[in-house]
């Protein structure tokens, strides 16, 4: 096998796993990456000499990571140290009401009941009894499938998973679902956050995306060393394997040679051979020719609607002891004109719900030192355009830290040491995203079908990462990088089953 040269493009969560499982197949496998250490969208920007998450900060779904790495022979305990939450995230509100989302979902009920009363703490009950039957329905034909079309996908469900369906209402939106669950308008906004974790609006989201309620509620670690740390891990076991990491080394073109792909061109000039590549970026780089005319053709010249980008500040300040866990939202009282804003309007939004993500959290540091803090609020992805001038990137950072102030944060970027990302940087370091997190927003329910899979229609040019089935967010992307690994193998079989068919037969071919 190792006569087979594969070439990853982009060391993002997808090409890791890919790298991974290739590489432990015994396959030649060399990753190319224009950072200088793997991630992808997983990154932190060092300030005052502290490295900072400053992407994707929530891990889940643990499952796909302990199934990957048992499968190459180790485990997620022997490669990194994780630690689970209590607190999902702590929620906090203009009126001065706070609520935490625990781990435990009698411990949130309980929680509920005294924070809304009774009847809302029976319909959470309820609304987790939902979510859980829907994650059961729809974990197999749209989670774990190489790519659902709406036949296979009717058909995986069978007659009980299109029952959970009909009863929730595929067709209604993720916001007019949860005013079925729910009767208190904050609990509405708290679960209609998660369609964020998509890119998306919940007022355009599917209600199926109540699903991500059970997968928080199945569990969410923090990882020693960051989600940074964790890429390096994965990283660290592909090169035990023998995957070779070139970084700093970016992709020009993919090319292609008597109509199947041959190899790939560095931006240095220098030509990587190899019979199979998996392009592990945004496929809008490829639907605009970034990657050479001749891949083109790998994805539908389409152009769907783009996710949510965002404004981030990365920083170091003192926060008093007590106000924040790991994770906090601090809403707004109009959700609804935050994302008005950002898809119809193309602008920052007025009203911006701010996540912050206190890393130094629950554990804490002495008292008076600073915390490691990552603020994030929606933006449009308009990273490639001219409509985020820098006057209303200020405004909006102006009206985010007055926000938290007001709710009890008292958080001054201009008075810490920072780092701002806006997104016209996601977009130079992501190339044709725009500024895209999340890659297509994931709008309609039928939206799961419009994703390209992992094969493409030019031969040996398979697909990983966030814009690819199943989807955007870290273990969607490991999953990715997995269905592009086993497609991959599926092609050197069938050419070994045709070719010893060839030679039984007496035959050859040109």
């Amino acid at each position: 096998m190792s006569d087979h040269k594969v070439v990853i493009v982009g060391a993002g969560m997808g090409g890791l796993s890919s790298a991974l499982l290739l590489a432990h197949q015994g396959l030649d496998v060399t990753v190319v990456e224009a950072a200088g250490e793997p991630g992808g969208k997983v990154h932190s920007r060092e300030v005052d000499g502290v490295a900072i998450d400053s992407g994707p900060t929530v891990f889940t779904m643990r499952w796909v990571f302990d199934a990957l790495l048992h499968s190459v022979g180790t485990s997620v305990e022997a490669e990194m140290q994780i630690t689970p939450l209590q607190v999902l995230a702590r929620h906090f509100w203009p009126d001065g009401s706070q609520l935490d989302l625990s781990a435990d979902a009698r411990t949130s009920e309980a929680a509920i009941a005294a924070w809304s009363g009774g009847d809302e703490a029976r319909r959470f009950q309820k609304f987790c009894h939902t979510t859980r039957a829907l994650y059961a329905a729809l974990e197999g034909p749209m989670i774990r499938a190489h790519r659902p079309n709406m036949g296979g996908f009717m058909a995986d469900l069978g007659w009980r998973g299109l029952g959970e369906l009909a009863q929730l209402g595929p067709m209604r939106s993720l916001w007019q679902q949860l005013g079925h669950q729910f009767t208190d308008p904050r609990l509405r906004q708290l679960f209609a956050r998660y369609a964020t974790y998509c890119g998306s609006s919940p007022w355009q989201a599917p209600a199926t995306l109540m699903l991500i309620a059970q997968v928080e509620m199945d569990g969410v670690w923090s990882v020693q060393g960051g989600m940074v740390g964790m890429a390096h891990a994965l990283a660290r076991v592909a090169r035990r394997h023998g995957a070779v990491f070139r970084y700093h080394s970016t992709c020009h073109r993919i090319e292609k040679r008597h109509g199947r792909v041959c190899g790939v061109r560095l931006q240095s000039g220098e030509f990587l051979p190899a019979d199979r590549v998996i392009f592990n970026g945004d496929v809008q780089a490829l639907r605009q020719g970034l990657l050479g005319d001749e891949a083109r053709q790998a994805v539908p010249k389409t152009s769907p609607a783009r996710s949510l980008s965002a404004l981030t500040w990365s920083m170091r300040a003192p926060v008093e002891s007590g106000i924040l866990d790991r994770h906090n939202v601090f809403f707004q009282t109009d959700y609804a004109s935050e994302f008005e804003d950002i898809f119809h309007r193309q602008r920052l939004p007025e009203r911006p719900t701010v996540y912050v993500c206190a890393q130094d959290q629950p554990q804490g540091v002495p008292a008076g030192e600073s915390e490691r803090i990552f603020c994030l609020v929606n933006a449009p992805a308009d990273g490639a355009g001219d409509q985020l001038s820098e006057e209303a990137i200020s405004q909006c950072q102006e009206r985010t830290f007055q926000h938290l102030n007001q709710l009890g944060l008292p958080l001054q970027p201009t008075a810490s040491p920072c780092v701002q990302t806006t997104p016209k940087d996601f977009h130079r370091r992501f190339p044709a995203s725009g500024g895209a997190l999340y890659g297509q927003a994931t709008h309609g329910w039928t939206s799961i079908f419009s994703r390209p899979g992992s094969t493409t229609p030019l031969p040996g040019l398979f697909l990983a990462g966030g814009s690819v089935h199943p989807g955007p967010g870290v273990p969607m992307a490991v999953l990715s990088g997995q269905r592009a690994a086993e497609a991959v193998m599926a092609s050197l079989a069938s050419i070994n089953m045709f070719q010893m068919g060839a030679t039984c037969g007496g035959t050859s071919t040109p």
